[in-house]
């Protein structure tokens, strides 16, 4: 359409990315304003209200006046540069706190409202680091975060802007700001998967370099394109479900995490009226795809077509599983054999790594678990008895070079071989805020030895700074499989192993494992590291005796693992601690058993 950015635009001869100088996510929303104005922009399904999914909606010229009216007030309350917390519920307010603390050149920090239940140190921890000078929430949770704040020291307590309580009117005294597309965009608190969250900085350059590698990757060049997300707009990929309108001139359809957790199918129903006119993306982890397969398919004769449905999974690694039960739940609804793709991303990265071709299918090599053991990627018959499934992730973004590397050695390692992914591109971002030091460490990376053949680093310069990103994989084919991360990793007896691949055999030992729920890891022993495992029990065994399933669980972990667990445990189901992007916390788990918090009951 004229006016609106093309693809070409954003290209260099060779097809790589190369943004225009001008060119934030600020300025595509204002080419849109401007020649598509009176289209769709955000769309949010609510499920709190009276009316079952009533869709509330904001026009791009909307957008446009409530970011100039929440701009101005906010440059009334802060300097550039300084940082802008958004602590709000799901919702269009959110996404218009986010753009508009971007558009006036302070720093938004996309964070949640205190009601979220079990984070509330990780919500600390973010503001206490980023110190922001405003809270952007709504007039719903402004008693809850006012409360939450005044636990906080005086001198940081941020003022309070409530996002649905400024007037349009307040639009006319917005003044203009011209954006650096270096300068930092927002911080991207991480979610405490491995450590407590950390600030990355995210500039202007690696979000629009991000989007348009997952817009390419996924072909997503067809304006008819829609995204549909409940995943919440504090995490990377919630971010990016509202950065490709931004982009492309499309709109993008939001639920809340919690209407999805109590009702998948209203997902699955959501999809389906938005691939009616015209193709959704989507974007998910593991837990939903299997959590959605066992309670959210229609029921017999439902008007569901997801035929037009592209779907994301970016969990790592990938389950198979998932993936499986998902397509043999919603084949009979459309469901095309190339619909999920297996992807890869990290919040380092802004997000995207890598994912599968548009029109492939998501596969799965079977590798010799006592080869992967000692770092080798060896593929054996799906039958074998140590076989282990590992999922592509496809290939890697267009502008983006990923490497596998013996990271003590700073050295290449050859396909076939497992090592640390380290990646170089323009989505990588600028570092972790205020940790100088770390982001040297992590963001600063020489690669010393390349391969002489075959090298996936052979466009990058010899003095070119990695990212590293504690992640291992190797590559097959001209593939990228992620094996796991470095710091979960168990090492027993001289011998590697993956927490995850003892956990599906955990979850298959016994009914009794809430499915998805069980934890692996090592603790310090007299002669040398013991295994743990903690696992939540399944709806309706609260009251079974353990015992049989501990017996079950250690004989299949010896059987197939060779390993002894030194202790197996059962808690209740909600137990174990989960990051707010809903993956198991392995390394809180540890925390909490060797400090004796971990409920054991």
């Amino acid at each position: 359409m004229t006016g609106l950015v093309q693809i070409e635009e954003c290209l260099d001869a060779d097809g790589g990315i190369v943004l225009p100088p001008d060119a934030t996510l600020i300025s595509l929303i204002d080419r849109n304003i401007a020649n598509v104005g009176d289209a769709v922009a955000f769309r949010y399904l609510d499920y709190a209200g009276p009316v079952e999914g009533r869709a509330v909606e904001l026009t791009w010229v909307q957008l446009g006046v409530r970011l100039r009216a929440l701009g101005a007030r906010l440059q009334q309350a802060t300097t550039r540069g300084d940082r802008v917390a958004v602590l709000a519920p799901q919702g269009l307010e959110y996404v218009t706190g986010f753009y508009a603390a971007v558009k006036c050149g302070t720093v938004a920090v996309p964070l949640f409202a205190p009601e979220l239940p079990g984070h509330a140190e990780r919500l600390d921890t973010a503001l206490r680091d980023s110190t922001p000078a405003v809270v952007l929430t709504t007039a719903a949770v402004r008693q809850t975060v006012d409360e939450f704040l005044s636990t906080m020291p005086q001198q940081l307590q941020p003022q309070v802007i409530v996002i649905d309580e400024i007037p349009d009117s307040a639009a006319d005294g917005f003044v203009p700001v011209d954006i650096d597309i270096d300068g930092v965009s927002h911080l991207q608190y991480t979610s405490g998967t491995t450590r407590p969250p950390v600030g990355v900085q995210v500039t202007h350059r690696s979000v629009g370099t991000n989007l348009l590698q997952m817009i390419l990757s996924i072909d997503m060049l067809d304006r008819n394109t829609h995204g549909l997300s409940w995943l919440p707009l504090y995490h990377d990929m919630g971010l990016s479900m509202i950065g490709f309108p931004a982009v492309y001139g499309g709109h993008s359809t939001l639920i809340s995490p919690t209407a999805f957790i109590r009702r998948p199918q209203r997902w699955i129903q959501a999809l389906s009226d938005a691939s009616r006119c015209g193709r959704v993306v989507t974007a998910a982890p593991n837990f939903a795809y299997e959590l959605t397969a066992q309670r959210g398919v229609p029921a017999p004769g439902a008007d569901i077509d997801l035929s037009g449905v592209v779907m994301i999974i970016g969990s790592e690694p990938v389950n198979m599983a998932a993936i499986t039960a998902f397509n043999e739940a919603f084949a009979p609804y459309g469901l095309a054999r190339t619909a999920i793709k297996p992807s890869y991303g990290i919040a380092e990265a802004t997000l995207f790594v890598a994912t599968i071709d548009p029109d492939a299918e998501a596969s799965v090599l079977h590798l010799s678990r006592e080869q992967l053991g000692v770092g080798r990627a060896v593929p054996v018959a799906s039958d074998a008895p140590d076989g282990v499934a590992q999922v592509s992730c496809g290939r890697v973004a267009r502008s983006l070079s990923a490497v596998i590397v013996d990271a003590d050695a700073a050295q290449e390692r050859p396909d076939g071989h497992i090592g640390e992914i380290w990646l170089h591109g323009g989505n990588v971002t600028a570092g972790y805020w205020g940790r100088p030091a770390e982001t040297s460490r992590v963001f600063g990376a020489r690669l010393q030895t390349r391969l002489t053949q075959g090298s996936h680093a052979e466009r990058v310069p010899v003095e070119a700074s990695w990212l590293r990103t504690g992640d291992l994989g190797f590559y097959l084919d001209g593939e990228l499989y992620v094996t796991g991360r470095t710091v979960d990793l168990m090492s027993i007896d001289g011998c590697s192993h993956y927490p995850h691949d003892v956990e599906n055999t955990v979850a298959q030992a016994s009914s009794m494992v809430r499915a998805g729920y069980a934890v692996a890891f090592t603790v310090p022993a007299a002669a040398s590291d013991e295994l743990v495992i903690i696992a939540e029990r399944a709806t309706g065994t609260g009251r079974k005796d353990p015992a049989p399933a501990i017996e079950a669980i250690r004989s299949a972990v010896k059987r197939v693992h060779g390993l002894t667990a030194g202790d197996v445990r059962f808690v209740p189901a909600g137990a174990l601690p989960r990051t707010t992007s809903g993956k198991l916390g392995r390394t809180a788990c540890r925390e909490q058993y060797l400090s004796g918090a971990l409920d054991l009951r």
